[in-house]
């Protein structure tokens, strides 16, 4: 893979120069430390694509780039983000454009291709694996819960969104829709359910057998079994990746025993779970894979 730029953009924004599926130098962030918590949050289009610039500005000028990958959360297709309830300004923002054409008054000409951030991720962890010629799946457990795949194809991809129950109370997404995986199993949606515990305190009170919270965290892993069953049915069997900031959480057998329980038809049977740690490098890679892909078919 040539030289390119990788820009992640989740809690805070993240850049870094990425040659051969490897960060070179430093990774460069806004806020430089994560004492701002929520920065990102409300921040006007404009004033985003002016911190992404000056993060990618210096990168630029140790080594111009042949390419230039950015993920944000949401719905990203053809270069706009569609919609992004945890960066709600950016829907129908062209981020794409936006950013070629401020790049271009700094005389950059590197083309940019925007993903999703979980896309990314995905990609990330298939090339630091060797595994680029696979189907790749990735759960992001976090605020909201993020479903990456590589490689990518055209669609939406929501994963997060996808509805595993019928329960018409289960109305705790961000998105406002109802029986959605994130609305059981993001932090967020904990917090609402839990208003006198945080999440990490929910799943320590299983441990003790609090009934309330044994009876949650059956209906958190039953949630992600069911949401990858989905995908299985839909999208075949492989290799699915847990990671992010809740993953640690996850009982990787009881996924499993759910999941045998809702996978039955047997050319679907080759399906296999791991946990493994994500952050930033991972997805920095992936968006830089992404990008120079995205540039080899267009060229």
């Amino acid at each position: 893979m040539a030289s390119g730029i990788g820009v992640f953009v989740s809690e805070r924004v993240a850049a870094a120069i990425v040659n051969d599926h490897e960060i070179a130098g430093a990774v460069h962030t806004f806020p430089p430390d994560h004492m701002e918590p929520d920065v990102l949050l409300g921040m006007p289009a404009e004033v985003l694509v002016g911190a992404i610039i000056d993060l990618v500005r210096p990168l630029a000028g140790t080594q111009p780039p042949e390419f230039i990958g950015v993920a944000f959360p949401g719905i990203v297709r053809n270069g706009t983000i569609e919609d992004s309830p945890n960066l709600a300004q950016l829907k129908g923002q062209p981020m794409q454009a936006l950013l070629e054409a401020a790049l271009r008054h700094f005389h950059i000409s590197a083309p940019v291709s925007i993903f999703n951030d979980a896309d990314v991720v995905a990609a990330g962890l298939a090339a630091r694996r060797g595994q680029l010629d696979r189907l790749i799946r990735v759960w992001t457990l976090g605020n909201g819960i993020g479903y990456g795949r590589y490689p990518s194809l055209e669609g939406v991809w929501e994963g997060g969104h996808m509805v595993v129950s019928l329960d018409p109370k289960e109305q705790y997404c961000g998105c406002g829709g109802r029986g959605h995986l994130e609305g059981i199993m993001g932090n967020r949606a904990m917090r609402l359910r839990f208003m006198d515990l945080e999440p990490d305190e929910v799943f320590e009170q299983a441990s003790k057998g609090e009934q309330r919270c044994v009876d949650f965290v059956k209906q958190w892993h039953r949630a992600l079994a069911a949401a990858t069953a989905t995908s299985i049915h839909m999208d075949g069997p492989g290799k699915f990746f847990i990671t992010g900031l809740n993953a640690g959480f996850l009982n990787v057998s009881l996924v499993a025993e759910y999941l045998h329980e809702m996978v039955k038809l047997s050319p679907l049977q080759g399906y296999s779970l791991e946990v493994v740690s994500g952050g930033e490098e991972i997805a920095l890679i992936g968006a830089a894979v992404n990008a120079s892909q995205a540039r080899s078919r267009n060229a």
